[in-house]
């Protein structure tokens, strides 16, 4: 759904509810944002309210996609921080999404191991033993006491 700007000379305003709208967050996300220092606080109407331009808009939509990639705020403001004017900021970014395909790729392992865990406990829960003999149940008990 798109939203119409209100014209304020030659370019587009939007409000905070429509720039939420638009790209899919809360007002209170927005306002976070703007606490945490990731999204410029905009100027203010007499009346006091915000006035996002089209630029705070493209900032959002960016932190959006980041956060939906995997990336954590403090990671969102180091890319958000790299000057697009320098010779380097490319290759930063490059090393950056590097490291996240490491994480991702030793979350998956971490899971897949998981999986092959829980299937080997479910396994043993075949026989439907009564709920004091449930192998499953000592087995994460004495995981439990390890830990």
């Amino acid at each position: 759904m798109v939203y119409a700007a209100i014209m304020d000379g030659c370019r587009s305003v939007y409000t905070i509810g429509q720039i939420a709208r638009t790209v899919g967050v809360g007002v209170e996300t927005i306002r976070f944002y703007e606490r945490q220092g990731l999204l410029p606080e905009p100027p203010r109407k007499p009346s006091g309210y915000r006035q996002y331009s089209a630029a705070s808009l493209e900032r959002l939509r960016f932190i959006r996609r980041a956060k939906s990639l995997g990336f954590s705020l403090v990671e969102v403001r180091e890319l958000l921080d790299l000057h697009p004017d320098s010779a380097r900021a490319c290759e930063d970014v490059a090393a950056r999404v590097q490291c996240k395909l490491d994480e991702i790729a030793a979350r998956m392992r971490d899971l897949e191991a998981l999986r092959g865990a829980l299937s080997s406990l479910a396994g043993a829960c075949e026989a439907r033993a009564p709920l004091e003999g449930c192998p499953l149940l000592k087995t994460l008990g004495q995981a439990g006491a390890g830990s």
